[in-house]
């Protein structure tokens, strides 16, 4: 029996909980809710959750905090919900590790495509251009898990990545020195075009730099190529075993 995707949402409106729990359960989705971070929390304990559909402004603790607590611990995808369109609010949001977002008022059939859309993209893979089997791939003394998706030090400390961060790191591992273009990444890793001044890529890029401990004023790993785009400057090692 194919299992049922469970959608978290926590908001703390009841008519919002209310039409998304009815919107996602006519849509073939488990859908469980919560008001505040406390019952996010709970819900977390007791279901499979799939993905959280979280709203920037809760009573108890606002959801960009929980979405930096809830990325220092897993990988689930989070969708944002804001009532705010300021572009500042959505890149703070990416910052704290948000798959993507949404500006309310929004219409449910949006929310649905972002779902799924968010949901594709976390499970699937990007083509790969390296020999197969492939489960470790070793890049100037890192190493990513692509089955756990866990980003390994140089030290071998593991660290969980953001569904955002590791598509970002997997492309540019799969096109080790070649410049991936900047519209090309958005909508590989965020399934839309690149909106004018958007600064998703940008900003995901400066957490993964963050990540890899590579210096965003004279990076050295990741390098920007001005008008273009991005260069991984690393040979990629393809093995099957991390150890």
């Amino acid at each position: 029996m194919e299992k049922i995707d469970c959608i978290l949402v926590v908001d703390d409106e009841p008519e919002i909980r209310r039409l998304l729990r009815d919107y996602l359960s006519r849509n073939g989705f488990e859908a469980v809710m919560a008001r505040d971070g406390r019952e996010m929390w709970h819900a977390l304990e007791r279901h499979a959750v799939d993905l959280v559909v979280l709203d920037l402004m809760l009573p108890d603790v606002d959801g960009l905090t929980l979405c930096r607590n809830l990325r220092a611990r897993s990988n689930i995808p989070v969708l944002m919900l804001t009532a705010r369109g300021e572009e500042a609010d959505r890149i703070v949001g990416i910052e704290m590790g948000a798959d993507d977002y949404l500006v309310k008022p929004f219409n449910p059939r949006e929310l649905l495509a972002r779902i799924k859309s968010i949901l594709r993209r976390t499970r699937a893979l990007p083509p790969n251009l390296l020999p197969e089997p492939v489960r470790c791939l070793f890049f100037a003394n890192w190493c990513l898990d692509t089955a756990t998706r866990l980003l390994i030090t140089p030290d071998g400390i593991a660290t969980p990545l953001s569904g955002g961060e590791y598509r970002l790191l997997r492309i540019l591992l799969d096109h080790p020195n070649r410049v991936v273009n900047r519209d090309q990444l958005t909508e590989m890793i965020h399934g839309r075009e690149a909106e004018p001044y958007d600064r998703a890529i940008d900003v995901q890029m400066s957490r993964l730099r963050q990540r890899l401990q590579d210096d965003s004023r004279e990076p050295q790993l990741i390098k920007t190529v001005r008008g273009e785009g991005y260069v991984l400057a690393a040979t990629v090692e393809a093995r099957n075993t991390c150890a």
